[in-house]
C-alpha cells in the first residue's frame, strides 16, 4: 500500500490518481488525522508493505528502518510532492515494494539518500533520467 501523510495537499494525491497509482492518505480515506509520529510507526507496524509518503523530514532517521514498510521523505515543495513520489516509484533502485521495504528514504531534485535496514552507511543515488 501507498500511503501519504495528510500534511500531502489534495491536488497531489489526486495528481497521483490520475497516473493510476495506487494511493491513500491519512485523515482521508485512512484512519484519522491528527496521529502523533509515533502513532503513525505503530500504525505501519500493524499494516504490511507500506510505503508512507511524507514532508516531515523527522521520519527520516536510520532507527526507523524495519521490514514491514518504508518511509519516504520528500524534501520537495508542497506542488512537487507527487511528481518526485511517482519518480521515487519509477526509480530502478525501488521500483517494487521488496525493494523499497526496510528502507527510509530522503528524496530531493538533486537525488535519493537512503538507509536499508542493518545498513552501516548511508547511501546515496542519482537519478536516472
Amino acid at each position: 500500500m501507498n500511503l501519504l501523510d495528510e500534511n500531502i495537499l489534495a491536488s497531489q494525491r489526486e495528481l497521483l490518481r490520475s497516473w493510476r497509482i495506487s494511493i491513500r492518505q491519512m485523515g482521508f480515506d485512512f484512519q484519522q488525522k491528527g496521529l502523533q509520529d509515533d502513532q503513525i510507526i505503530s500504525l505501519l507496524h500493524e499494516h504490511r508493505r507500506t510505503t508512507f509518503f511524507t514532508r516531515d523530514l523527522g521520519f527520516y532517521d536510520r532507527n526507523l528502518c524495519h521490514r514491514r514498510y518504508c518511509l519516504v521523505c520528500l524534501s520537495v515543495s508542497k506542488d512537487e510532492v507527487a511528481v518526485f513520489a511517482r519518480r521515487l516509484l519509477r526509480h530502478e533502485e525501488f521500483r517494487t515494494q521488496a525493494k523499497r521495504l526496510g528502507a527510509v528514504i530522503q528524496v530531493s531534485q538533486i537525488g535519493i539518500r537512503y538507509w536499508k535496514l542493518n545498513a552501516e552507511h548511508e547511501k546515496h543515488v542519482g537519478w536516472s533520467e
